[in-house]
């Protein structure tokens, strides 16, 4: 009985390499936020620019400087220019400080981040409940000790006390792998 639960405790139920936690898993958050980090910085080195074209009033300069926009940096230019900011002193910033900026890859980088902390909530969850079944194995392989050494004394108050010990730490055993989830499907 106790060996045949001891086996089944031995099945863990942290997910096994590449079943969710992992490094990829970190990596593709960071590497995304890097991603929509570069775009942002982009779209202010091209702004920077055509700031610098508005400000000496070369006309062609801005033209030039307003087609290599991205699409995301356009809308949120078109929506900033309606604010009036060189005469406005209401008016945001910049282009990046609209709400109609979105950069790229900024909503995958949070949506891949959520899903990052997600599985990091699932790991420290699988972990506890790990740690839980190395407790109940510890206390099984326990019952096993006790009875196993019971056969070492003469005594034999001695070996029923040893066995009683054993059952009690063998009915706990039982109650508390009882109580845990399952292995994985």
């Amino acid at each position: 009985m106790v060996g045949i639960l001891r086996r089944e405790v031995g099945h863990g139920v942290v997910p096994e390499a590449g079943e969710g936690v992992g490094d990829a898993d970190q990596g593709e958050p960071r590497r995304a936020y890097q991603e929509a980090l570069t775009y942002r910085l982009g779209d202010a080195v091209t702004m920077n620019a055509w700031l610098g074209a508005h400000f000496s009033g070369d006309a062609n300069e801005v033209r030039v400087t307003e087609k290599r926009f991205l699409p995301e940096l356009k809308i949120a230019f078109d929506a900033w220019i309606k604010t009036h900011p060189f005469t406005n002193p209401n008016a945001p910033a910049g282009p990046q400080a609209m709400p109609q900026y979105k950069p790229p890859g900024q909503a995958a980088s949070v949506s891949l981040d959520q899903r990052a902390d997600a599985y990091y909530a699932e790991g420290q969850k699988a972990a506890g409940t790990a740690d839980k079944y190395i407790r109940a194995t510890v206390i099984l392989a326990s019952v096993l000790f006790l009875v196993g050494i019971s056969t070492q004394f003469p005594g034999r108050g001695v070996r029923i006390g040893l066995i009683c010990v054993a059952g009690a730490l063998l009915v706990f055993g039982v109650v508390e792998v009882l109580q845990l989830p399952g292995p994985p499907a």
